[in-house]
């Protein structure tokens, strides 16, 4: 398996596919990576050599991802619970946060029901 920013990627993948295993990184970013690398996507990890790697590495120290992005979006919803924002009021609460309706749906974010009606006799 090859490291690569603190995570095990698959080997017998595409290099691209492979990637996305990386938080914060997608298809689109990681087709950015290997072209800024100059690494083709349709090769699997196990036939990359050590200085395509390498390169790889390298072009990805220019992106925040695992856990630098993973600490600026904590922080970015401490923030929004601090000052108090509506955003920050539906995060505080568990409940969504980007306008969904509640009524009817939402099980995710609110969790399992809490009230079972009564039994009959």
């Amino acid at each position: 398996m090859a490291r690569i920013a603190g995570v095990d990627i698959p080997r017998d993948k595409r290099v691209v596919i492979s990637l996305t295993y990386i938080f914060g990184i997608g298809k689109s970013t990681a087709g950015q990576i290997l072209k800024e690398a100059g690494v083709s996507e349709n090769t699997r990890v196990r036939d990359l050599t050590e200085d395509e790697l390498n390169k790889i590495r390298e072009t990805l120290d220019s992106y925040k991802v695992e856990g630098d992005l993973r600490r600026e979006t904590s922080l970015n919803i401490k923030r929004l619970m601090e000052i108090g924002s509506y955003r920050g009021l539906r995060h505080r609460r568990g409940l969504p946060v980007r306008g969904q309706h509640t009524k009817n749906n939402a099980r995710t974010r609110k969790g399992p029901r809490k009230t079972v009606a009564n039994k009959k006799k």
